[in-house]
């Protein structure tokens, strides 16, 4: 016979799940793309990018922009809330063709590269003052 199992207090929130919306940067809806030497990006809704964010456009071909799809760029500047403007030539790719995306299809998106990286940049090692890497996901979750 074995002796009763005795596991202690439980903590409020233990190892909670990961919900994407805690996390910032984001991953958002194209509704646009401008093409030229340098490429910018509209979306649905606004950013929460930076100047120097590592960013991928995933773009399903009934969208137009073929040769954009899996393109990764730097965030060079940001011309208003819902645009970003990447250093990605777009000279000689097919327009964007925005239409209302039904359920079933995976609509074009621009997502942020990153990690965790939250730790120190200084030639210290770990040490103050403490700066986020820019671009870098960030947990905003309020647990």
């Amino acid at each position: 016979m074995f002796p009763p199992l005795i596991t202690g207090p439980i903590p409020p929130y233990n190892n909670p799940p990961i919900e994407p919306q805690f996390f910032k940067p984001s991953q958002f809806t194209i509704s646009n793309i401008s093409l030229g030497n340098t490429t910018i990006v509209t979306t649905t809704t606004n950013m929460n990018y930076v100047i120097g964010q590592l960013v991928r456009l995933v773009i399903p071909s009934l969208f137009g922009c073929s040769g954009l799809n899996e393109q990764t760029g730097y965030v060079i500047s940001i011309p208003s809330a819902n645009q970003v403007e990447i250093n990605i030539s777009s000279v000689n790719i097919s327009p964007f063709v925005a239409f209302s995306t039904p359920a079933s299809v995976t609509p074009p998106q621009i997502v942020a590269i990153g990690d965790v990286n939250s730790g120190l940049i200084s030639s210290t090692g770990r040490s103050l003052p403490t700066t986020t890497i820019p671009g870098s996901f960030q947990n905003i979750s309020p647990l």
